[in-house]
């Protein structure tokens, strides 16, 4: 199971942090260095979720060459003195905040990764921090008085930002959560498929995926990882930016609702439906 924990990084050679919050890739700040291939150089930057391989580059990065990567800030090389066991490559290393590292290959589609810590307990703090294991409850309504509001004079229900959504697959009602994750099948426009992992919590959007996806790209296809069945709703588009929206089920309140994600990477719009908004809203919701 791939887990969406994002790391912040810093330069090992100076120590200056390389996490960028004015570029996002799978919704958090980025990884920031510069790049040489050959005789082309610029920036890269890569996602700092663990384990996802989204990246976005001024430069033409090229499958199978090796590359230097150097800090932003101090313009040290970070290649470590270790060489990749898969492909022969040098090994780049970046330091964790905690302590600790994380070394990546240098060769561009080479998956050869590490995340090593100092101490066992840095480790677990992080993991706990990161998951929020408190919150990996089944959903239960809350006192009724702090989950109501008044809208259009109108008393709805309020699902809370943080709240865990027991998630369906409105197909074959099978539950799309595992090991506390969203688990979704994705296809690209160019036929590639894998696998798109979502948190289940309202209002974070922290996502990883088994393929590259480029930001602002949409998927061609969502579908359920038990019955294969396509969950994009035909016809209807995000009101945001344009593209396809995929659809579940969510246990809100004493029944399911749906539930809809835009089918671009980036894109954070999601709702709910027209039918459903006749009682419960989200909070914080950017749309209502």
């Amino acid at each position: 199971m791939l887990n969406i924990i994002s790391l912040e990084l810093k330069c090992p050679r100076c120590g200056k942090e390389l996490n960028d919050e004015s570029k996002l890739i799978d919704n958090v700040p980025s990884v920031k260095t510069l790049i040489q291939m050959g005789e082309k150089e610029g920036t890269l930057w890569l996602s700092s979720v663990y384990g996802s391989y989204n990246l976005e580059s001024t430069i033409e990065i090229l499958p199978e060459e090796v590359a230097v990567f150097k800090c932003p800030h101090c313009k040290q090389e970070l290649t470590s003195g270790e060489i990749c066991s898969e492909c022969s490559a040098p090994m780049v290393d970046f330091h964790l905040l905690e302590g600790g590292k994380v070394s990546i290959c240098s060769r561009a589609g080479c998956k050869k990764h590490s995340i090593e810590f100092e101490d066992i307990s840095t480790a677990i703090n992080h993991f706990y921090n990161e998951f929020d294991m408190q919150k990996f409850t089944p959903y239960q309504a809350v006192e009724a008085e702090h989950l109501t509001t008044q809208t259009d004079g109108q008393e709805k229900e309020v699902i809370e930002s943080g709240t865990f959504l027991n998630t369906y697959c409105p197909h074959c009602r099978m539950n799309l959560i595992s090991g506390g994750l969203i688990v979704l099948k994705i296809e690209k426009e160019d036929g590639e498929k894998g696998i798109l992992y979502l948190t289940p919590y309202l209002n974070e959007f922290k996502h990883a995926t088994t393929i590259p996806l480029p930001e602002q790209t949409p998927v061609k296809d969502v579908k359920c990882i038990f019955c294969d069945h396509s969950l994009v709703v035909p016809g209807e588009k995000c009101p945001k930016c344009g593209s396809g929206i995929a659809q579940v089920h969510v246990s809100a309140l004493k029944k399911l609702i749906d539930f809809q994600i835009c089918t671009r990477k980036g894109c954070t719009w999601h709702g709910i439906s027209d039918q459903d908004l006749s009682y419960v809203i989200l909070e914080d919701s950017r749309e209502w």
